[in-house]
Order: C-alpha cells, then sequence, then structure tokens
C-alpha cells in the first residue's frame, strides 16, 4: 500500500524535487571532490593525472559530469514550475526538501556503486585506492534518502497552496 504522502497529487513536486536533488549532489560532489579537496577525476583511477594528457583527459570527463548535473538541475527546475502550475498538486516546502534529499541520496547510492566499486573509474580519495570512504559514500547516499523519505512522510499530506485558498486571481500564474 502506498503511503499518502507519496500519492498521486504529490508525484510532480516530487519528481521535480528528486531531479532537482541528483544535479545538486552531483554539482557538490564534483566541486568539491573533484576541484576543491582535488581527490579523485572522473577517470583518474585509470588514468592518473600525473600527465598532462591524463589531465587533460580527467578534466573533459570532469566537464562531462558537470554537464549532466546542470542537464538534471535544469529538467528539476522545470519539472517544479511544471508543477507549481497545476493547482492540483499540493505545495510544500518539506516535501520538496525531503524529494531533493532522496535525489541526492539516489545519485550518491548510483554514482557510488558504478564508478566506485562496479567500474572502479575512480575512488573517493583516490591515492588510498577502494577504501571505506568509499562505503561511507554509499553510506552517505542510504542516509540522505532515508532522510527524505522520512521529511516527505512528515509533510502534511493535504498541504494547501495559497492561491488555492485565496479570492480573486491566482497570485502565481503562469502564462
Amino acid at each position: 500500500m502506498q503511503h499518502e504522502a507519496f500519492a498521486t497529487p504529490r508525484r510532480p513536486l516530487l519528481t521535480a524535487g528528486v531531479a532537482i536533488g541528483i544535479g545538486l549532489g552531483g554539482f557538490l560532489d564534483g566541486i568539491v571532490f573533484h576541484q576543491i579537496l582535488q581527490l579523485h577525476h572522473m577517470f583518474s583511477a585509470r588514468f592518473a593525472p600525473t600527465s598532462v594528457p591524463h589531465l587533460e583527459f580527467n578534466m573533459l570527463w570532469d566537464g562531462v559530469f558537470h554537464l549532466f548535473t546542470w542537464a538534471m538541475t535544469a529538467v528539476g527546475v522545470w519539472l517544479l514550475f511544471d508543477a507549481a502550475r497545476r493547482p492540483d498538486v499540493p505545495w510544500c516546502g518539506t516535501t520538496l526538501l525531503g524529494a531533493m534529499a532522496v535525489g541526492w541520496g539516489a545519485f550518491n547510492l548510483v554514482e557510488g556503486a558504478v564508478d566506485h566499486h562496479l567500474l572502479e573509474v575512480h575512488h573517493v580519495v583516490e591515492r588510498l585506492g577502494a577504501s571505506a570512504w568509499d562505503w561511507a559514500f554509499l553510506a552517505s547516499g542510504a542516509l540522505l534518502i532515508g532522510g527524505g523519505i522520512a521529511l516527505i512522510r512528515s509533510s502534511p499530506a493535504s498541504a494547501l497552496r495559497q492561491r488555492d485558498v485565496a479570492p480573486g486571481p491566482a497570485r502565481y500564474e503562469m502564462r
């Protein structure tokens, strides 16, 4: 049986939040781990960035990765605007935040499982190789998903939008 927090009227808001969470979670990964801390690049386990050609190759694929995260964020924002136009979609910040946490967690689980464990194209801390950090990354994904689901379930299932209760023209009408 489906929990009422995941019922059909909320689905557009949940979908938008998950897409935004995937995109922003990926951006955070790329900015913090790839650029600021420089712990790894997309293919640094296969092409160590110890030469200019290998560094250029890794930078290219870091860019492709960032393009994917940007696209997911853009799709999520588009879906959010689409949900905002629908009067049947309950508008709730807690639901959106929970869905974003689920998206970020899903990103960590999929990216961690595929890139760190299955394909071994990079590890969280490349100089250590396969390590507890790779498992911690997966655990962070599971925790984010669990926390996101808890937030979604705790949000009011009958959240009303301001425009649904205010008399007169819709304040947030989009044309």
